[in-house]
C-alpha cells in the first residue's frame, strides 16, 4: 500500500446477501470484496479549512447584533417623535421600558409582563391600564414570535396546556378585579426566585421526562390564573417544559402559543368585565401606540435567541425566572 493513498476497509460480507450467495460458487482466489474508502488522518491530506475562523465568525455575529440594536433604538426614537407630532399622549419612559422588557424576554420567549410590569407600575398610576398595555403588547410580541417558530408547534401537546389555562383564566380575572394582589404577587415572586436559583445551581441533566400528562393540564391551569391576574401566563408552563427536558425550539413552540392565546382570552375577559361594570367595554387606545416598541425589542431578542446553545438557553430561562420574581416582589 502506498503512503499517499487511502486505506481500503473491507465491508461486512454479512450485510450483502447477494455477495454471500455468490461466495460459495466462486474460488477464494478470485473473490473480490467490496471496499469503502477511509482517508488517512494526515494534515497534508486533510480538506482545506474554512477561510473564516471561529473568532471572525463571532465578531461578525456580534457586529450583526449591534447593528440590530442600534437600528432598533434609532427607530424607537423616530417613532416617539412621530407620536408627539400626532399629539399622542405617550410616554417615552413607558416606551423605553416596553422596548427593554421585550428585548430581554425575546431571548427566552417569556417574562415580558413580569419585567415590564416591574417598571410600568412605577410609571403609570392605573393598574388596569398597566395590565391592558402589557396584554396588548404581549399579544403583538407573541404573534411575531409564534410566526418565527410555527414549525416547532405541536397542536396536540399545546392543547393540554390550553385546556387547563381556559379553566384557570376566569379565576385570575376575578382576582384582578376583586382581590388586592400584593400578597399573591409577593408569594409568586418568592417562588420564582427560589426556583430559578435552584435551577441555576443544580446539576445539569435532571428532568422529569416521564411525567404524566396531568402535569400539562395543571401547569396550564396555573398559567391561566397568573395570566388573568397579572398578564403573566407563561411562568408555570415554562417551568414545566424545562423540567420535561424539551429542546429549546420545542419549549418555545409550546409556551409561546399558550401565552398568545391566554393573552387574547384575558383581554377579551377584561373587556367583558369592564362592559358589565361601566356599561360599555373600554380598552385604553394608547395601549396600541406602544406596540412598535414591543416589536422592535422582540426582534432584537429573537436575534440573540438564534445564537444560543441549548445550555445557554436553559441558563437564560432560569435567569429570567429570577428576574421575573424580583419584578413581582419589587
Amino acid at each position: 500500500m502506498f503512503p499517499n493513498e487511502s486505506v481500503l476497509e473491507c465491508a461486512d460480507p454479512g450485510k450483502n446477501s447477494g455477495f454471500v450467495a455468490n461466495r460459495s460458487k466462486t474460488p477464494a482466489s478470485i473473490v473480490s470484496e467490496p471496499a469503502r474508502i477511509v482517508p488517512f488522518n494526515r494534515p497534508d491530506l486533510a480538506p482545506p479549512m474554512s477561510p473564516v475562523s471561529p473568532p471572525a465568525r463571532q465578531a461578525v455575529a456580534g457586529a450583526g447584533l449591534l447593528t440590530i440594536l442600534l437600528f432598533s433604538c434609532i427607530s424607537l426614537l423616530c417613532y416617539s417623535g412621530v407620536c408627539r407630532a400626532l399629539s399622542l399622549q405617550t410616554s417615552i419612559w413607558v416606551m423605553l421600558a416596553i422596548f427593554a422588557a421585550a428585548t430581554v424576554s425575546g431571548v427566552a420567549g417569556f417574562a415580558f409582563s413580569a419585567i415590564c410590569g416591574a417598571m410600568l407600575f412605577h410609571l403609570v398610576q392605573s393598574p388596569i391600564s398597566v395590565v391592558e398595555t402589557m396584554i396588548v403588547c404581549s399579544i403583538a410580541i407573541q404573534l411575531l414570535s409564534v410566526a418565527t417558530l410555527k414549525n416547532a408547534i405541536d397542536p396536540r401537546h399545546l392543547g393540554r396546556f390550553l385546556a387547563g389555562g381556559i379553566v384557570g383564566l376566569p379565576v385570575g380575572v376575578y382576582l384582578l378585579t376583586h382581590v388586592a394582589g400584593s400578597i399573591y404577587m409577593e408569594c409568586m415572586g418568592v417562588f420564582l426566585i427560589g426556583y430559578g436559583v435552584y435551577m441555576l445551581v443544580r446539576k445539569p441533566g435532571t428532568t422529569v421526562c416521564h411525567a404524566r400528562t396531568i402535569g400539562d393540564y395543571f401547569a396550564g391551569f396555573l398559567g391561566g390564573i397568573t395570566g388573568g391576574f397579572a398578564a403573566f401566563p407563561g411562568a408555570f408552563v415554562t417551568i414545566w417544559c424545562g423540567l420535561k427536558g424539551l429542546p429549546k425550539d420545542q419549549q418555545r413552540g409550546v409556551y409561546q402559543p399558550f401565552i398568545l392565546i391566554m393573552q387574547i382570552l384575558a383581554l377579551a375577559a377584561l373587556f367583558f368585565v369592564q362592559s358589565t361594570h361601566r356599561g360599555a367595554g373600554q380598552i385604553d387606545p394608547l395601549a396600541a401606540a406602544y406596540i412598535p416598541a414591543a416589536l422592535l425589542g422582540t426582534w432584537c431578542g429573537i436575534a440573540i435567541f438564534r445564537r444560543l446553545t441549548e445550555m445557554q438557553f436553559a441558563w437564560s430561562v432560569n435567569v429570567l425566572l429570577v428576574v421575573s420574581g424580583v419584578g413581582l416582589v419589587a
